[in-house]
């Protein structure tokens, strides 16, 4: 009976919150914002594309980005190249070249030290009131600015950030299964935003209010985005997901692609929540603590009373073997996706967690991989770039 208990315990700690939280988050997803947005606000913005080993690509971004539908006279891009060993200097700079009339600052590091040490020798010669990251693989519709930067005008939002949806979701299962996942935590993210902050930001367009931006990722936390957005709320200011601020990129089509990059962005938001946690216990944050709470629990309490809810499980398979029927309800379909998931991101946290007891660290670029899933033929379909 006691076994039955903890089972039960540990499987509301664990799958049971995370399901409970979903479904919180859908209801108040569809709730109005309590923003004052200003459709006519038009700041000036300076856009930082960081870029090492992207000659793949980096002429279909500054294509992209050149068709923007905002004025350019307030529109500045930096792009800052962290040493690249292939050719993406000289393809941007024959960009610049061939269109004289483009905004563009080319800056090059003297030493390859991470991505937001990259972007913070960026920050010194941006000139806009409002700086955007994007990463060299992540594109715009043309009408992003002009539908997310409203959110800005008000004074209570101190950085915005937008969904990512994948280019290539139907070109394999791994994809498929990513974009399914990628669904539900964007709502969740729009539901922690409409409450207060969402504390999970995406490279792909990630805007700050550069007069409370004192640097990316100033807790070296490993995440530019995330990491990034932690001041912006110790400062009292609000972090959201708007849905217009949607950008494309591609994902990985094999499981050892989409591992590697799940432990990884696992790993850097596992000291992102520490960083919360210790800035909560010392008092520095005075607002949203109750989605800091929460997100504290799901990262770091919630995977240690998983695995106590799988080994119970286990145990309980072995004693009560009738009990191996729950294994029916994978074979309803929707059903088994969110449990399938729920279990991917609980043993990956767990993997994460143990990389960084044992100090690994995530602050250096790596050389992109999958960068050839993006076609200029896809990105036409998708209206990012001309024909």
């Amino acid at each position: 009976m006691t076994i039955i208990i903890l089972w039960l315990l540990f499987g509301i700690s664990s799958m049971g919150i995370l399901g409970l939280n979903w479904l919180l988050m859908k209801k108040v997803s569809k709730k109005p914002w309590r923003l004052k947005i200003d459709e006519k606000y038009r700041p000036s913005v300076s856009i930082i594309v960081p870029t090492y080993n992207e000659a793949q690509i980096i002429h279909f971004k500054l294509e992209n980005l050149g068709m923007l539908n905002y004025p350019k006279n307030l529109t500045q891009i930096v792009v800052i190249d962290s040493k690249s060993e292939d050719n993406t200097i000289d393809v941007v700079k024959e960009f610049v070249e061939q269109n004289s009339g483009s905004p563009i600052k080319v800056l090059i590091e003297r030493d390859k030290k991470g991505k937001s040490a990259a972007l913070n020798a960026a920050l010194t010669y941006c000139n806009g009131d409002v700086i955007i990251v994007s990463d060299a693989d992540c594109f715009w519709p043309s009408d992003i600015l002009l539908k997310a930067l409203p959110y800005l005008a008000d004074p209570c939002v101190g950085a915005i950030s937008g969904p990512k949806v994948l280019l290539n979701f139907n070109t394999s299962n791994v994809a498929a299964l990513e974009n399914s996942y990628l669904n539900s935590m964007n709502l969740v993210k729009l539901g922690d935003s409409k409450v207060s902050s969402t504390l999970l930001f995406e490279g792909g367009f990630s805007a700050y209010k550069k007069d409370l931006l004192k640097g990316f990722d100033l807790y070296k936390t490993g995440s530019d985005d995330c990491g990034t957005v932690i001041d912006i709320i110790r400062q009292g200011y609000r972090a959201l997901m708007v849905p217009e601020a949607n950008f494309y990129t591609a994902f990985p089509v094999t499981w050892v692609g989409r591992i590697e990059i799940k432990v990884r962005r696992a790993a850097q938001l596992i000291k992102v929540m520490k960083t919360y946690a210790a800035l909560l216990l010392k008092n520095k944050i005075k607002k949203g603590k109750g989605i800091i709470l929460k997100n504290l629990f799901l990262y770091l309490v919630a995977p240690f009373a998983f695995v106590l809810f799988a080994a119970c499980t286990i145990y309980l398979f072995l004693g009560y073997p009738k009990m191996i029927l729950l294994l029916f309800i994978f074979l309803i379909p929707k059903l088994r996706f969110y449990l399938m998931e729920a279990i991917t991101g609980y043993v990956t946290l767990v993997i994460a967690i143990i990389l960084c007891i044992l100090g690994r660290n995530f602050l250096v670029w790596k050389k992109p991989q999958d960068r050839a899933l993006i076609t200029r033929e896809m990105l036409i379909q998708r209206h990012l770039i001309g024909a």
